[in-house]
């Protein structure tokens, strides 16, 4: 670990305190805000709000992990000011960083302080590989359901989508078939090939998808064959740039089912929390 990052993590567990009974341990939001690489409150209050609603999602109670409370802080010459904070369980503290700016280093060290505090190294390392095919999985669903709006304007049916993305799959993955492809990595008829394959290939069909639908809007592309001309060769020339970096997409292995994967994660999440010890009840006294 390297110096900046050992100051961060003494400075996380000197924020942790605990309850005088009970001895739980907990966080206040203002004392973590900066550590966290946030300057202002009000983006780290974002960040909050998606923990909580991670929270409420996964089942659990958001008052046992998050509680509001104020605060009174100096202000000038020895004037006082209430200011809005929160309690924070490890587990809080966890959800905070999982829905933080993955850009800022300061959240992608306390993603593996506050999990592997509590040995769950491999939660992290799935939340992360989940995230990024998720995000990637949601841009081509969004780009393919623009695409299919765009060209049933342009006199093509959904049959007709159909057969127009399973050209540009071929031509993305050198001469095999969507189907193809499915049989190659031994995918179920019922389930979509997006859900098995790697992040770089999800983006890759992203990105000729997104070129597709640019080129048919701005030279008003009409009817099924002119399109998916357009959309063959913009496959191909996304495979092209790949290629000149050595990589096939034919030839990438698999990646795990993401379904399967985000159960995994949601169940990892669940025992995380059962064993984060939850905040007393909201008597004002802690």
């Amino acid at each position: 670990m390297d110096k900046q990052l050992q100051i961060l993590q003494q400075k996380l567990e000197a924020a942790a305190q605990r309850t005088d009974e009970q001895g739980i341990e907990f966080w206040f939001a203002r004392d973590l805000q900066a550590h966290l690489g946030y300057a202002r409150w009000e983006n780290f209050q974002t960040a909050i709000q998606r923990a909580t609603e991670s929270c409420e999602a996964t089942g659990y109670k958001v008052s046992d992990h998050f509680r509001g409370v104020t605060k009174m802080i100096e202000v000038g010459k020895g004037g006082m000011r209430e200011i809005d904070d929160f309690i924070l369980t490890r587990y809080a503290c966890y959800l905070i960083a999982q829905n933080g700016d993955p850009r800022k280093p300061e959240i992608a060290f306390a993603q593996s302080y506050f999990a592997v505090q509590t040995r769950k190294q491999e939660l992290i390392e799935d939340h992360m590989r989940l995230q990024a095919r998720l995000e990637a999985r949601d841009r081509l669903r969004e780009s393919e359901k623009a695409l299919s709006q765009n060209i049933f304007e342009r006199g093509v049916d959904d049959a007709g989508f159909g057969r127009i993305r399973s050209k540009g799959d071929q031509a993305l993955f050198g001469g095999y078939t969507t189907q193809d492809m499915k049989d190659r990595y031994g995918i179920v008829k019922n389930r979509p090939l997006a859900d098995f394959l790697p992040t770089l290939t999800i983006a890759a069909k992203n990105l000729a998808t997104e070129m597709t639908n640019h080129n048919v809007e701005q030279t008003n592309l009409q009817g099924e064959r002119a399109i998916t001309q357009e959309h063959v060769q913009n496959n191909a020339s996304v495979r092209d740039m790949l290629g000149q970096r050595g990589i096939q997409p034919e030839n990438l292995p698999p990646e795990e089912d993401l379904k399967k994967l985000e159960r995994r994660v949601k169940s990892a999440e669940k025992k995380l929390a059962k064993d984060t010890k939850l905040l007393p009840p909201n008597d004002n006294n802690t």
